[in-house]
């Protein structure tokens, strides 16, 4: 197995020296290969590569796990960085995305200079990809997650249009998933597919039964008691070795995770290396 180390370059919160935003990004090292799970929304990376020696030129794919401006605002930056890199998201990342909540209407789809440096990018390089892909050798991507249970839902009110005419279930969302000799690493940026939904399904394509570790954004924050409680119930029957929520998942849910489940669970934050041999 290859040796592999997860470094979280954009989040919410951040260790000494690197910057926090509303955002997400996760620097993947496998082996020889460099993944870029996300971007924020682009001040915080350009200034936590630099603090924590990260260089974005090694790049060998850049993957979007959806089209919200808080993972897609540096896009244009990385591909400048690492101009033969490939990129993997789903075709629906670039759809008007709208955030509607007490009256206020937020417009948080990608953002247009992210679109236009995908529109440029050679055929070869732009990987559309609405199933499930092996983008590298024991790493791949879950494609479009199917929506099996009763209580997850896109985690927010999110439409298609400014009038709340067209519900967003943000279909776009997929995850990043790493085999290990010990089970799955499971990476998610904001897993609007719901948690347990996006396992099950990473179980069902994967053949791998067991769960090594979560990592990123689980965008819980308001989600309801019965959802808190049934999402715990599921984590405990599969049995994840490490849970590690970052950016959306919101202090309350982390807290109540951390007081329900037997496996440990560390906050995030910009800065936090990882070497995975040591779940």
């Amino acid at each position: 197995m290859h040796k592999t180390v997860l470094t979280v370059l954009v989040d919410n919160q951040a260790g000494f020296g690197c910057l926090a935003e509303h955002g997400f990004a996760l620097w993947i090292e496998h082996g020889d290969e460099r993944f870029l799970l996300d971007t924020g929304q682009g001040t915080a990376l350009a200034e936590n590569v630099r603090t924590l020696g990260v260089d974005l030129s090694r790049t060998d794919a850049l993957v979007l796990s959806h089209g919200h401006y808080d993972h897609t605002g540096a896009v244009p930056m990385v591909l400048g960085a690492a101009p033969e890199s490939r990129v993997y998201c789903h075709s629906g990342v670039t759809e008007p995305r709208y955030s509607i909540s007490g009256g206020e209407v937020r417009d948080i789809r990608m953002p247009l200079f992210s679109m236009r440096a995908l529109s440029t990018l050679p055929i070869e390089r732009m990987h559309w990809n609405g199933g499930p892909q092996l983008i590298g050798d024991g790493i791949g991507l879950s494609g479009f997650i199917p929506r099996w249970t009763d209580f997850e839902d896109a985690g927010g009110p999110f439409y298609f249009d400014p009038h709340a005419l067209r519900s967003d279930p943000v279909n776009d969302d997929q995850a990043l998933w790493i085999s290990t000799d010990k089970g799955l690493i499971v990476c998610v940026g904001c897993c609007h597919a719901g948690l347990i939904n996006t396992i099950a399904h990473l179980k069902e394509i994967t053949g791998e039964s067991r769960i090594l570790a979560v990592v990123g954004g689980l965008h819980l924050g308001a989600a309801s008691q019965e959802r808190l409680e049934k999402t715990v119930q599921a984590l405990r029957d599969i049995k994840p070795g490490l849970l590690v929520p970052c950016h959306c998942t919101g202090e309350g849910p982390i807290a109540f995770l951390r007081d329900h489940l037997d496996c440990p669970v560390h906050t995030g934050y910009s800065g936090l290396r990882m070497d995975t041999s040591e779940f």
